[in-house]
């Protein structure tokens, strides 16, 4: 059963620019891979510049032979590179778009790259994708949450 997540990158305009990830979506899963792989704008920009996954990776760009149907190990599979669909482009919204039912009806997860950290969306709180990665050992100064 798939883990729904959808990852998003605060704009310096305020907007919010997002993908789908229908795998794995928890935050040991795709919130650590975020935290570890996708740490910065550059890094974010090009991840959602593929649009909708159906698995998020280590890498973006594929070494070797890669396909939806034979992935390599480690690296992102994409709805449109990897199997030809169309429609599946990074979306730009509010923020209030971003959480409302038209992107996030039927998510487990919502992470949000704001202040230089990645933010998974839990209820109605927001809460520091590294709190749940035990090597990060984190006080309760770290985990104030800034949007």
């Amino acid at each position: 059963m798939a883990t729904r997540a959808r990852i998003g990158l605060k704009l310096e305009d305020g907007t919010i620019k997002h993908s789908y990830v229908h795998w794995d979506g928890y935050p040991l899963n795709v919130g650590a891979c975020l935290v570890s792989n996708y740490d910065s704008v550059a890094k974010i920009t090009e991840l959602l510049s593929f649009g909708d996954m159906s698995s998020l990776g280590m890498f973006v760009k594929p070494f070797g032979e890669h396909s939806f149907d034979n992935p390599e190990s480690n690296v992102c599979v994409f709805y449109g590179r990897d199997r030809g669909e169309t429609d599946i482009d990074a979306k730009v919204s509010t923020l209030d778009e971003f959480l409302s039912a038209k992107y996030a009806i039927g998510l487990d997860y919502i992470y949000l790259f704001s202040n230089d950290n990645w933010w998974v969306k839990m209820g109605s709180n927001w809460k520091l994708v590294k709190s749940f990665i035990p090597e990060y050992n984190l006080t309760k100064e770290d985990l104030a949450c800034t949007i």
